[in-house]
């Protein structure tokens, strides 16, 4: 698919996934990124500016402060984004440019004053972005093993812990809620080089909710799940992954229920293919929960069965195309790297959830997911 010509980003690089990507470089500030006829350009502050020489070599770096001053010698007061930009493109001849979906309104409007057109990008500013080089899948891979590091801490933390009174865990003489377990998790992670943000940590009812955090005591002979998506902080790339474990012993109900996901998540890596539609994977699994009689609805107010997607897209987003669901258009591509991660939640037995990552390539998928899977501890 082809990049736009004359594209403009504003937006800082630390939140901003397509900034991040156009520049290579974390700036914690909006800044100006243009890309006219082939060449790219980045407008920064002085606090950023020699950092940016070095870090963003590809970008013709130049001064905000200077292009403001050369703004205020022909009579702009206050010069700011708009003044700067409308500058750079009238030197250029540009008066259309293309933005991002999330482009910040005031400042087109702004732009569109000056006689600039903004007009908003169909399929995105990057849509390679979809597709990941071998040099991105070894990011996500490292990010994914900062995951695994933290997977593997808690496992450990969670093998020491002794079962108390009314099924509480123990752990060096305190019960072992979510917030501590979680702590240990991201404290892991980030010695490391990853940062850790909203983990889930969750057992029981809680378990249910597939993006309950968890809070509270965990109990002893019900599933834990345990889903970690941390961002490497050197690249920006995330990994994810999930594990549902039981200290102690899961009901027979349970061990069907985890038996049941770990054959669906198989069965779903069995679909992913290169040229394959996308939602095949979710429709395969949605299938063969039903036959296995794990019904999906509301109950007692409550959803339960299967009422998420299959998976999603991974990279410098958490959430990427292509989506893995039962409304996906996407059709799988070398380079697509995307979460595998079914999971069944019911009130009274509790939730499971796996999550590994698959790596689309012409011929073959490649989980890159390397973490065992063992449930009960």
């Amino acid at each position: 698919m082809k990049n736009p010509e004359n594209l403009l980003l504003v937006a800082d690089s630390e939140r901003d996934a397509n900034m991040l990507y156009a520049v290579g470089m974390f700036v914690p500030d909006p800044f100006i990124y243009l890309r006219l006829r082939g060449r790219e350009i980045i407008v920064m502050s002085d606090l950023e500016i020699d950092r940016a020489r070095v870090q963003a070599a590809h970008c013709r770096v130049m001064s905000l402060t200077q292009r403001q001053q050369r703004l205020r010698r022909v009579g702009v007061a206050a010069p700011g984004f708009a003044h700067v930009i409308h500058d750079l493109l009238r030197e250029q001849r540009v008066r259309q440019v293309w933005v991002p979906h999330d482009f910040p309104h005031g400042l087109a409007v702004e732009l569109e004053q000056r006689r600039v057109r903004v007009r908003v990008a169909p399929a995105g500013v990057f849509p390679e972005r979809e597709y990941k080089s071998e040099t991105e899948v070894k990011k996500i891979r490292a990010a994914l093993a900062m995951a695994e590091t933290g997977m593997a801490a808690a496992v450990a933390v969670l093998r020491q812990t002794r079962i108390g009174p009314k099924r509480q865990l123990r752990h060096q003489g305190r019960p072992l809620t979510a917030e501590r377990l979680r702590a240990v998790i991201d404290t892991a992670i980030t010695q490391v080089g990853g940062l850790a943000s909203h983990t889930i940590v969750a057992g029981g009812l809680q378990a249910c909710d597939p993006h309950e955090k968890g809070h509270g005591p965990l109990r002893a002979h019900e599933p834990i799940i345990l889903d970690i998506f941390p961002r490497a902080q050197q690249t920006g790339y995330f990994g994810d992954l999930t594990r549902t474990v039981v200290r102690g012993r899961a009901t027979e109900a349970a061990r069907r229920l985890y038996a049941t996901v770990l054959r669906s998540q198989e069965l779903a890596f069995a679909k992913i293919r290169a040229g394959v539609p996308a939602r095949d994977a979710h429709l395969a699994v949605q299938e063969f929960f039903q036959r296995e009689g794990y019904r999906t609805g509301k109950r007692n107010g409550r959803m339960q069965g299967f009422f998420h997607g299959t998976g999603h897209g991974l990279g410098l987003e958490i959430h990427e195309p292509p989506r893995l669901n039962a409304t996906s258009p996407a059709i799988l591509r070398p380079g697509h790297v995307v979460t595998v991660e079914p999971g069944l939640y019911y009130p009274g037995i509790g939730g499971v959830r796996l999550e590994d990552v698959a790596w689309v390539r012409a011929q073959t998928v490649r989980n890159l997911t390397r973490f065992e899977k063992v449930f009960e501890l």
